[in-house]
């Protein structure tokens, strides 16, 4: 037989399988859901808060970690377990690397900057960010790191926990304006602080699944901004102007510094060094600006978020405090606040903060796309399906996690020191696949050191109100796509006047 002939059996043969494949894939069933109406399928259904509370529902009652709803045609599939996030978004990342459209954030509201929303193929941002936040990099970015977190402590001796989440987020927004772009701000009211959470609070709200029926029906966006029911349209101009001035304001101001001083280390200007800078920004110019503007509002409302909880957390357990006291104190030499070095050598610090992200995830709902047809456990996933993992489902696995809603830094312990045996909550706190968190180095970094001084300098309790009474604390969060602690009362006293003064002394040395 001619090699030819061979050559041409193979191909048919090769063909015939595929195109088997292909129909019996088509055959199978789509994963179980709540009933669906004609036309509209789960319109109805979607749960507009706490959706990753109603999916597990669904879950449980249908027996499986895998459902399928139907938004007027979209296919929505919601993985409920970490093995059927990790076999779809890790060993078939090439398929689940996309990312849902998201038409009223993206194209009306401006927010096509941003890294976390654009698709997988975006080379040049994965390239910079890999570049700038690889574990060898971060340390780049540490005394921005103790800067900000020694003004935080100086606030927590000024203000004794009266308005915490403020103080917090007034730290998260320092430290993540002063990476991306290497500028100071103002103590209070700052400007650039007040653009991160207007246009964070927008944009997060509108990526919500549920809230602006164009995210699902795409063509919606094309209706004209005086039609009825087209108040989305007007509202996406207004938000559009914090998007765009988030994005310029504070990347302007690192350009002059770059212009006129040289500037501070940042991710900006490391950048900007590296072009030929015109009056007219390059293609490459502008991918730098995207992701600054990118790191700047991801960093600053996660961070805020886990160490309000940790708090939170902390106060209410306050054994567990006091014995991340003793570990701080049995490594630290007197009249010494924390440092990087010391990381390796307090553990139980970590697993607290283990513990924190698991129990309070801080995105509960993970959105891939499946850029290809595909099949899971004879299951049907279609082209383009928004393919959702449940994060807060596997962290509150018990299988994984026993007793996971209790608060227990031990579960991540043994015999003194970190248990690698026990799954890392980081697996599913920070995304999957081609699509995990590329700041996940940096975000730990800066928590880690928070956690640590507050610990080392304080004592924490509840706060008493004018009769007396202890304010117990409500636990209450704001559920969006970040989910985040309502605001709460503490109070935070210095565990000594030389605690005190060391905070003084560290943060006068730091301006």
């Amino acid at each position: 037989m001619h090699h030819y002939d061979i050559l041409a059996y193979i191909a048919a043969a090769w063909l015939a399988i595929f195109l088997y494949r292909k129909r019996y894939r088509r055959l199978l069933p789509l994963p179980p859901g709540p009933a669906k109406l004609p036309i509209v399928g789960n319109l109805f259904d979607i749960p507009v808060d706490l959706g990753w509370l109603k999916y597990h529902e669904w879950c449980q009652k249908l027996g499986t970690d895998i459902i399928h709803l139907d938004i007027a045609g979209t296919s929505i599939i919601v993985l409920d377990s970490y093995e059927a996030a990790w076999e779809l978004f890790e060993k078939r990342s090439s398929i689940y690397s996309g990312k849902p459209s998201l038409p009223m954030v993206t194209e009306l509201m401006g927010y096509d900057f941003n890294s976390s929303l654009l698709q997988y193929g975006t080379r040049e941002h994965r390239r910079l960010l890999h570049h700038a936040f690889h574990p060898g990099a971060i340390a780049t970015f540490r005394p921005h790191a103790l800067k900000t977190t020694h003004a935080l402590l100086c606030r927590f001796l000024d203000n004794d926990g009266e308005d915490v989440c403020q103080d917090i987020r007034q730290w998260a927004g320092e430290f993540s304006i002063s990476v991306a772009y290497g500028l100071d701000v103002k103590p209070k009211n700052d400007p650039y602080i007040e653009l991160t959470e207007d246009g964070n609070r927008t944009m997060l709200f509108a990526a919500l699944p549920g809230k602006f029926l164009v995210n699902t029906i795409p063509i919606l966006k094309y209706v004209p901004e005086w039609m009825p029911g087209a108040g989305f349209k007007r509202q996406a101009k207004e938000w559009r102007k914090h998007a765009r001035k988030m994005l310029d304001a504070p990347y302007e101001a690192a350009k002059r510094n770059l212009r006129n001083t040289g500037g501070r280390a940042s991710f900006s200007v490391l950048g900007l060094e590296k072009l030929n800078l015109t009056e007219t920004m390059s293609h490459e110019e502008e991918n730098v600006q995207g992701v600054a503007g990118t790191l700047y509002a991801a960093l600053s409302d996660s961070t805020a978020s886990a160490l309000a909880s940790c708090i939170l957390l902390l106060m209410d357990h306050p054994e567990v405090f006091k014995r991340a006291q003793v570990e701080v104190d049995s490594i630290l030499q007197p009249g010494h606040l924390p440092d990087f070095g010391d990381m390796e050598s307090l553990p139980y610090i970590m697993a607290i903060i283990k513990e924190t992200m698991r129990l309070r995830v801080i995105v509960p709902l993970v959105p891939h796309m499946a850029q290809a047809e595909d099949e899971y456990n004879g299951y049907r996933i279609p082209k383009d399906s928004i393919v959702i993992a449940n994060a807060w489902a596997m962290l509150q696995d018990e299988a994984t996690y026993p007793n996971p809603t209790s608060f227990n830094p031990d579960r991540f312990m043994k015999d003194g020191k970190l248990n690698p045996e026990v799954k890392d909550p980081g697996h599913a706190t920070w995304g999957f696949g081609r699509r995990i968190c590329p700041g996940r180095y940096l975000a730990l970094e800066i928590l880690w050191i928070g956690v640590t001084c507050l610990v080392s300098t304080f004592d924490i309790s509840k706060a008493v109100d004018k009769d007396g009474k202890v304010v117990e604390l409500s636990h209450e969060y704001e559920a969006g796509f970040i989910t985040k602690p309502l605001p709460f009362k503490c109070s935070f006293k210095a565990r000594s006047k030389a605690a005190a003064d060391m905070i003084r002394t560290a943060s006068g040395n730091d301006h």
